[in-house]
């Protein structure tokens, strides 16, 4: 089940070339500086590769932040990862739902009106991009904070922004209506990613 204080600060996977040690160690920096959940985005590894790193940040990290996996229910089952994140060209939440169960977390991302319309069955929301970013090159537009405000209040789960997000920017995202942030860049390509998850949880204000 989701605790709402997990979405404080998510930290994502960059999905660059690092191997399953640097990924549960940058992870791990990202906790102890204040991240709340993380999400594991291997979008180029194949089944196995991202459950071994799966299983490893589950066994690593505290039990009390969750493990997300990227897009694949079978995947969150396999490694015994607390969850799934789902995209609008992933299976139906309803079905992810029916294939994980009551108790597992699923978050949806949204990024439009029709695929706010599809998050009650979600326990988050991850909405955005909120502003420009090249971590994910499918992300689309920048929406801005005003949008983020807008489809934050048409769905009736909790809402994270994401995209571009950072400790200068973080307020913003806050103030605007979000629970929490969803940061890849920021955080995964951080010199020192401890340091940078604790300027965000400053900026976040809590």
């Amino acid at each position: 089940m989701l605790d709402p204080e997990s979405l404080t600060l998510v930290a994502i996977t960059d999905g660059a070339q690092r191997g399953t040690g640097d990924i549960v160690q940058r992870a791990l920096a990202c906790v102890r500086g204040g991240a709340t959940m993380v999400q594991l985005r291997l979008k180029d590894a194949d089944a196995r590769t991202q459950v071994e790193v799966a299983r490893a940040l589950v066994a690593a990290l505290p039990p009390g932040v969750p493990v997300i996996v990227n897009d694949r229910a079978d995947l969150a089952i396999a490694s015994g990862a607390a969850g799934v994140h789902v995209g609008p060209e992933d299976l139906p939440v309803a079905a992810v739902r029916r294939i994980l169960g009551p108790d597992r977390i699923v978050g949806l991302s949204v990024g439009n009106d029709a695929e706010a319309l599809e998050a009650s069955g979600a326990d988050y929301v991850g909405i955005g991009p909120v502003y420009a970013t090249a971590s994910k090159g499918d992300a689309g537009d920048a929406i801005g904070v005003g949008e983020l405000a807008r489809l934050a209040g048409l769905c009736v789960r909790p809402a994270v922004g994401v995209g571009g997000i950072d400790a200068s920017n973080a307020e913003a995202v806050i103030a605007a209506g979000a629970r929490g942030v969803a940061v890849i860049r920021a955080l995964f390509s951080a010199s020192d990613p401890e340091a940078a998850a604790r300027s965000l949880r400053s900026a976040i204000g809590r």
